[in-house]
């Protein structure tokens, strides 16, 4: 040891004891112990996590025994320098590989000569760090800096599509091939689940580092054919980049893709990533990268990178196409009635894949509700083009305000029904259709779970029921009773209930998807248990994988599924209490509500909450007759405060007048809470209201 004060570091000491067992207990740095033969004679803790180096049985056997490929080149050299001199390197990369077909490792070494008391050579001490992910980590911000200099110099879409091309060979792929849609360049603009017709894409950029390179990819300009159910549509529908870490060549999506399937495998690629080119909510184009030269696959970092080029790269494109841009009225109102993007919910994980193929009226929506609950639906209507749409915002918007009214599922359909027989009447009938097509038939399903009772709600017009995969491997047609299409018929709809299991996957989907598939039922879910199971996937993987099995290969209708994981809220996220219908239950539920908050650690909600929950009972006490119910809910960004009495009578906000006695109640709900409102039970109603957990909320 250095110098040390009062005798601390001699020899045996308490302290020297101390820093070794630092050193080779504690230390989060590799440290090796070679003799002066670079026998390994001792190691520390940190050293059996460091990757590169096996040292299971190492101990007595030389760096070329356990180091492999990390014992050539600079390590060996450092080693014997650093032994033959005295002199300590610091800080020296070695570059290796675990196996040829994974990523290279980068260490950082640090070797040092060990000597006796006479300055007798012992052997040296090695200190191993693994940067590896620094080292990409810088190379990551490297190449986005670069391209951020190099790529859209010019207004042009070729010459901007070939810098993107020439930043990512060979930084991050073997071969780019960048395809832009040729509505983009004709400065036209397209929005995502616009239908690709063949030859929609051409080449724009492309690079590989291949010298054959060009027997495999296309010319620049030339227009190449997009098919339904395939990584390249899929990406274009929802805009999420997709990673194929391991190319098989029977993977079926690439019987889809004669022109780009046939190119991969020639190319003899192995992994794959797929880009979507989307800015300002608009579809630019595709870019595909694979490697066939580097043997490891790409992986997740990776994406994200080339994920965020793909980005940049993408609103350079749009600038250009900005220039000369003609928008299609029609198309903007067609596809903006459509939902771009679901939100997530403390009842269930959704996932979702969109492919209008037909541009027709088909549609899904998530619509939370009180309570915690949330509605999924999907539906159909009949027909292509501005009609179809048109009627579909139309159903859409007259669902999501119903849902509003927290009406069960068959009395939803009821005033949809007569909303869509009233459109019926009022439209007048186009001269080349039937007679009884004045309003294209609507089906429609839907369906209301509650994380807190973990039970299902649905109905059906018209529309096939849910599939469900339960955590146990069953997968079955959820039992629905199915009334007539919307407008069509009487409007008699029947409402199913059945409780899930958490973990429960819900898949709803448009008709003709499972049409295409099969007129038998028992088909039609044999085909998707394959997709679905195992259910521990991730849900996305999962949509994906039934939108590829169950699209037929040249699909004319569009594909909707909408799939759910469904949640639970355990005891430490639900409160509930029935209390008598007595004034002195004012005070109670106060109490119990203070209670139940200081349990989950929202103290600083108390004064809010009590605040709501007694105007609330007080009303209950005052109109109602039986006991009432409390429930709290601790949902997410939000506290739901309910209570529900046996009084059908809907309450009223009134803003009292400062000589009145009473009238306030539901004014202070309405101040201190984000929403409130009313839903109508089996006996009474329940009156429920959020109180958000922060002011932003």
């Amino acid at each position: 040891m250095g110098a040390s004060l009062d005798g601390l570091g001699r020899p045996g000491s308490e302290l020297d004891e101390a820093v070794l067992r630092a050193l080779f207990s504690e230390s989060t740095v590799g440290l090796h112990v070679l003799d002066s033969q670079l026998r390994l004679v001792r190691f520390n803790t940190a050293a059996r996590y460091v990757r590169a180096f096996a040292l299971e049985e190492a101990l007595g056997r030389h760096p070329r025994e356990w180091a492999g490929d990390f014992y050539t080149g600079n390590y060996e050299a450092t080693v014997l320098e650093v032994l033959d001199t005295g002199v300590p390197a610091l800080d020296v990369e070695v570059r290796g590989h675990l196996s040829p077909d994974e990523p290279e490792i980068v260490l950082s070494v640090s070797c040092f000569r060990l000597e006796d008391a006479a300055g007798g050579v012992m052997g040296v001490a090695t200190a191993v760090v693994d940067i590896t992910e620094r080292k990409r980590a810088a190379a990551r911000l490297a190449l986005l800096e670069s391209a951020s200099g190099r790529i859209g110099t010019t207004l042009d879409i070729f010459r901007t599509a070939q810098e993107f091309a020439d930043e990512m060979v060979p930084a991050l792929a073997d071969t780019v091939v960048i395809e832009v849609l040729d509505s983009v360049l004709r400065g036209e603009v397209s929005a995502p689940g616009t239908v690709m017709e063949f030859g929609a894409l051409r080449c724009t950029g492309r690079r590989s580092v291949a010298p054959e390179a060009e027997r495999y990819l296309p010319s620049i300009g030339e227009a190449i054919g997009l098919s339904s159910a395939t990584p390249f549509a899929q990406c274009l529908s929802d805009l999420q980049p997709r990673i194929i870490e391991h190319l098989s060549p029977d993977a079926g999506w690439l019987g889809r893709e004669p022109v780009r399937g046939r190119r991969m495998i020639e190319a003899g690629a192995h992994s794959v990533l797929v880009l979507p080119l989307a800015a300002r909510g608009s579809v630019v184009g595709v870019a595909h990268c694979f490697r066939h030269s580097t043997p490891h696959a790409f992986d997740d970092g990776e994406l994200a990178l080339a994920a965020e080029l793909a980005d940049r790269v993408a609103l350079c494109l749009d600038n250009a196409r900005l220039y000369t841009r003609e928008r299609s009225a029609a198309r903007v109102l067609q596809l903006s009635l459509r939902p771009a993007r679901i939100s997530g919910h403390t009842a269930a994980e959704t996932a979702y894949s969109y492919c209008p193929l037909g541009a027709g009226g088909d549609w899904f929506d998530v619509i939370p509700l009180s309570g915690a609950r949330v509605a999924l639906v999907t539906g159909d209507t009949a027909g292509r083009g501005l009609r179809a749409a048109a009627t579909m915002g139309e159903v859409r918007a007259a669902i999501s305000a119903l849902a509003v009214l927290d009406l069960a599922p068959d009395e939803v359909l009821e005033r949809l029904h007569d909303l869509v027989t009233r459109l019926r009447g009022e439209r007048p009938r186009e001269p080349d259709a039937p007679a009884d097509d004045e309003l294209q038939d609507t089906t429609c399903v839907y369906l209301v779970y509650s994380p807190v009772t973990r039970r299902c709600a649905v109905a059906s017009a018209g529309h096939p029921p849910p599939v469900l995969a339960l955590p146990d491997g069953t997968v079955e047609y959820a039992v629905v009773p199915t009334g007539p299409s919307l407008g069509r018929g009487l409007a008699k709809y029947d409402t199913a209930e059945f409780e899930l299991a958490e973990g429960s996957i819900l898949l709803m989907s448009n008709t003709a998807m499972l049409r295409a598939v099969s007129e038998d039922p028992y088909e039609q879910l044999a085909r998707i248990s394959g997709a679905l199971l195992p259910a521990d996937r991730p849900l996305q993987k999962i949509c994906d994988e039934v939108l590829y099995r169950l699209t037929p290969e040249h699909a004319e209708n569009d594909a909707v599924l909408l799939l759910a994981r469904t949640r639970a809220l355990g005891a430490d996220q639900v409160a509930s209490w029935t209390l008598p219908n007595h004034p002195a239950s004012v005070a109670e539920a106060r109490a119990c509500t203070e209670r139940a908050l200081a349990a989950w650690g929202l103290e600083q909600h108390a004064f809010t909450a009590t605040l709501v929950v007694s105007e609330l009972v007080t009303n209950a006490v005052r109109y109602a007759d039986g006991p009432i119910e409390v429930r709290l809910i601790l949902d997410g960004s939000a506290i739901v405060c309910e209570v529900t009495d046996d009084s059908s009578t809907a309450p009223h906000l009134r803003h009292a007048e400062e000589v009145d006695e009473g009238g306030r109640g539901l004014y202070l709900t309405w101040q201190v809470s984000r929403r409130w409102g009313t839903r109508p039970e089996a006996r009474g109603k329940t009156i429920w209201a959020e109180i958000a957990l922060s002011e932003g909320g």
